[in-house]
């Protein structure tokens, strides 16, 4: 039988909609025969939106450390203020508080074997972001904190469409300047062994974007194809026979649908990849942070304040991110026992050949 897997769900921005896609993915009657939710927050929280979303009953293990964790049922973790002011579909610093104060804890748990994987609800940037929190998102948070000088790469996923980020939360005007061949070389580098370590994707074929329109024309509308991204291309390859092709047009390439004959694309930038993504898949997607030692996946929406409150958030993306989560570990502890020693190993069957 294959292993329950606890699995830690942060709450997010108490006032959006991940309390509420939460509540909703765990009320499957089936659900904890899959695995064991450890949610982290607040359960005054959790109530409130239960009560205001006029949503079924659950019985919870409120806990406070994850000793106490118990598989027959869905365990809220409580490590926010002890009052958390609730301003449906308003952002404030005090859903930024209690998110970050999940989210920390979250981390520390997987970290320590706690918790097998990370599910992070949709938090806002803007109210988490400050002294105590000086990231602008989850990925830079995490690989900062628990990355181990890594580098963490943005993809999010729906079916056979992989889209990854090789710039994220920045300014559309410091693009360029920040690709250079080193830093596409990693990027490509982290996919490529993402798709083959949690993906079980033997051997990933990778589309590259270009960053100017039409690919820059040869030189006329940017040279950014010719002095870096080619360049990375072919490093990859000569150095890690790593199968990246490319630069492609991405407005060609999305609209003809040639991402259909890749496993993965790398963006640019994050408009780039994430528009025609969300276009093709918007409520199905998972966002998945690779690159890292331990496995995290979210929704690939946000807080959506304009529809806080009202009942009508879809959870599917929140079920396909815990699942996502499942698959990866899975994936990760296949690659890595099929991986280990492989020196020894041969040698072992060689001997019994012989026998």
């Amino acid at each position: 039988m294959d292993e329950k897997l606890r699995i830690a769900i942060t709450i997010g921005d108490t006032n959006g909609i991940g309390p509420e896609v939460i509540l909703k993915t765990l009320a499957v009657s089936d659900i904890l025969e899959l695995f064991t939710p450890v949610v982290y927050g607040s359960p005054r929280v959790l109530n409130f939106h239960r009560k205001a979303l006029n949503l079924p009953a659950m019985n919870i293990n409120v806990i406070y450390n994850t000793d106490d964790v118990r598989d027959d049922m869905v365990n809220v973790l409580d490590c926010c203020d002890d009052e958390v002011k609730i301003d449906l579909g308003e952002p404030g610093k005090a859903a930024g508080r209690a998110a970050r104060m999940a989210l920390e804890r979250a981390t520390a748990d997987v970290v320590a074997g706690g918790c097998d994987v990370l599910v992070t609800a949709p938090i806002n940037k803007d109210n988490i972001h400050g002294e105590e929190f000086p990231y602008t998102g989850h990925t830079d948070y995490l690989e900062a904190t628990v990355g181990e000088g890594a580098h963490a790469l943005m993809m999010l996923t729906a079916g056979d469409l992989r889209v990854a980020l090789a710039t994220v939360h920045q300014p559309i005007a410091t693009v360029p300047a920040s690709l250079t061949v080193d830093l596409l070389t990693d990027r490509l580098r982290t996919l490529d062994y993402a798709l083959r370590r949690d993906f079980a994707i033997e051997r990933p074929r990778i589309a590259v974007l270009a960053l100017n329109p039409h690919a820059g024309e040869n030189g006329l509308l940017g040279d950014e194809e010719q002095q870096v991204i080619l360049p990375a291309i072919n490093s990859a390859y000569d150095n890690d026979h790593i199968l990246a092709f490319g630069p492609f047009a991405a407005d060609g390439f999305f609209g003809s649908r040639t991402w259909k004959h890749f496993d993965a694309v790398l963006a640019m930038y994050h408009d780039q990849g994430l528009a025609p993504f969300k276009a093709i898949a918007m409520g199905e997607g998972v966002n998945c942070t690779t690159g890292l030692p331990i496995v995290r996946t979210s929704p690939d929406h946000g807080t959506g304040y304009d529809i806080a409150g009202k009942g009508i958030a879809n959870e599917q993306s929140m079920r396909g991110a815990i699942y996502a989560a499942i698959d990866i570990w899975r994936n990760r502890q296949a690659f890595d026992e099929a991986n280990a020693n492989p020196l020894q190993r041969s040698v072992v069957e060689r001997k019994t050949e012989r026998i």
